[in-house]
């Protein structure tokens, strides 16, 4: 009997000690995500960074405080199959700039409050895509938090502000019923009309989502325009492409070039455009661009180069990634303008 005791209390320590393991363990967590082409650069580097000074890891219900001297990167990571990979630490991370290895001070993965703005096209060819175009907006709009903010843009032959900032997803489903496919495609328009509505963000983090079919051919402003405001504004952009085949793009130099021209400014930012082959599938898109958002890290840094001379700033992530990993995706926006002063 004593025997059986000695038995029992071994069995016992063990379970306690298996459970102690388990809750202990840091865990990196795959969660489904949407397509992606870009891979990482995963080339290692012996000559790391000092780290003169531990990176502050911000707690849950914790903000970053503003300050003028620190560069922030939003980052996504999606694995082989395109699968958001949440978990990682501070050390999976470096960051360069200007080819230059930076010294992480911040790191954040928690879900903060968002301002978005939704840019909608209403133009004539999307007349048979509006009603499921709509419901991947609705679809958008669910994974919002309480403290988010929403505007709305909506465009043909002209861009308009729809709904200026509310916290009211109702408001915004009831303005999306409103209006019917006609008219032109001002597309660029309504992206710099998005972009300076965004200067009225409450929220430190700013996203776009663009819901088109492609080209422009009745906008005001042109490329540069646009590829300049992108760069100047610190807002991620993100569009979901309802493309016509190759075949069907029968149109303007413009329209056709519509696919690549949204692909080059979303990539920019450290969002990218996602195409739609069937038009069911717009919702469940729509929903997995929210999830992104909700799920990023968020790297802080002071730049070493102090000079205040308003020039393009390179940023290039690389990751150092866990053992047992495969190769890995990683997002962020390409660079920014240092302050002139």
């Amino acid at each position: 009997m004593k025997r059986d005791g000695d038995g029992f209390r071994v069995l016992v320590f063990s379970v306690l000690v298996l459970l102690l393991v388990c809750f202990v363990t840091p865990r990196i967590v795959i969660l489904a995500a949407p397509q992606s082409q870009s891979p990482a650069d995963e080339n290692k580097s012996k000559d790391d960074v000092k780290k003169d000074t531990p990176a502050e890891k911000l707690k849950p219900g914790h903000t970053l405080k503003m300050d003028v001297d620190l560069a922030l990167v939003n980052v996504t990571v999606t694995d082989p199959y395109n699968r958001l990979v949440t978990g990682l630490e501070m050390e999976n991370f470096r960051v360069f700039e200007d080819n230059s290895e930076q010294e992480v001070v911040t790191f954040s993965a928690e879900d903060v409050p968002i301002s978005i703005g939704v840019i909608f096209d209403f133009s004539g060819s999307m007349a048979n895509k509006v009603g499921k175009a709509r419901e991947a907006a609705v679809q958008f709009f669910k994974t919002a938090n309480p403290q988010d903010e929403f505007f709305l843009v909506s465009f043909n032959e002209r861009a308009e502000l729809t709904s200026a900032f509310t916290n009211s997803v109702e408001d915004l489903q009831s303005s999306l019923m409103l209006t019917s496919a006609k008219g032109r495609t001002a597309l660029l328009d309504a992206i710099y009309l998005g972009l300076s509505q965004m200067r009225g963000a409450h929220n430190g983090k700013r996203a776009l989502l663009i819901l088109s079919d492609g080209g422009d051919n009745h906008s005001r402003y042109n490329e540069s325009d646009i590829k300049r405001l992108v760069k100047e504004a610190d807002t991620q952009l993100y569009a979901v492409g309802i493309f016509d085949a190759l075949g069907y793009r029968n149109r303007t130099p413009e329209e056709l070039n519509g696919p690549s021209l949204l692909s080059e400014i979303t990539e920019m930012t450290g969002g990218r455009v996602f195409s739609v082959e069937k038009l069911e599938d717009l919702p469940d898109i729509a929903s997995k661009i929210g999830m992104e958002l909700r799920n990023q890290y968020v790297l802080g840094y002071r730049p070493s180069n102090k000079a205040h001379d308003a020039r393009w700033r390179k940023i290039k992530i690389k990751l150092r990634a866990p053992r047992g990993l495969p190769p890995l995706n990683v997002f962020a926006k390409t660079g920014y303008y240092a302050p002139s002063h």
